[in-house]
């Protein structure tokens, strides 16, 4: 994401999404599907958390990535919730709450200057919660696998911040 105005393609993200830089992984959605969400992220090298996982051979940390599956997983709902009339994105229209994180598996390590592809695949709808398996595989010509994971998120409209931390911000 850019630091200046955002493109259009970031727009349709933070359009969808509560998340914001520096914790935002998605750069733009590629495709779509019933049941599946493309989703694309270029790692730069001028990240903060670079110059602290591994100072002088950086490697993008394992739950950055599993984030990006997740926040993929979040516009996959989101854009479901829209075709079904929701509102979300806006305020009170809900936040995705990750439940469950199960099976992640990581095969190659993404570097700076890497780019990404996520996609994320609707596998069942129980009681609210929506289980899912994302994939990440690097922009490369061999289409180099990075990682798997299964979870399950569920939308929910947030309660009221607690009396306790309204005192706080």
């Amino acid at each position: 994401m850019s630091a200046t105005t955002p493109t259009e393609a970031e727009q349709a993200v933070t359009n969808l999404i509560p998340h914001r830089p520096p914790f935002l992984f998605v750069d733009e959605i590629v495709s779509e599907t019933e049941d599946s969400l493309v989703a694309r992220r270029a790692w730069r090298g001028d990240e903060d958390f670079y110059r602290g996982h591994y100072p002088g051979a950086p490697i993008t940390p394992g739950v950055l990535l599993c984030e990006a599956v997740f926040q993929t997983g979040a516009l996959f709902m989101a854009r479901q919730a829209r075709a079904a009339g929701a509102k979300p994105g806006e305020r009170g229209g809900g936040v995705p709450l990750l439940a469950k994180i199960s099976d992640v598996r990581f095969r190659n390590p993404v570097y700076p200057g890497d780019t990404i592809i996520i996609e994320v695949k609707r596998k069942d709808v129980i009681a609210g919660f929506t289980m899912m398996s994302g994939s990440v595989r690097k922009a490369d010509a061999a289409s180099t696998r990075v990682l798997t994971v299964d979870f399950s998120v569920a939308w929910k409209t947030p309660a009221e911040k607690p009396e306790s931390l309204k005192a706080e911000g």
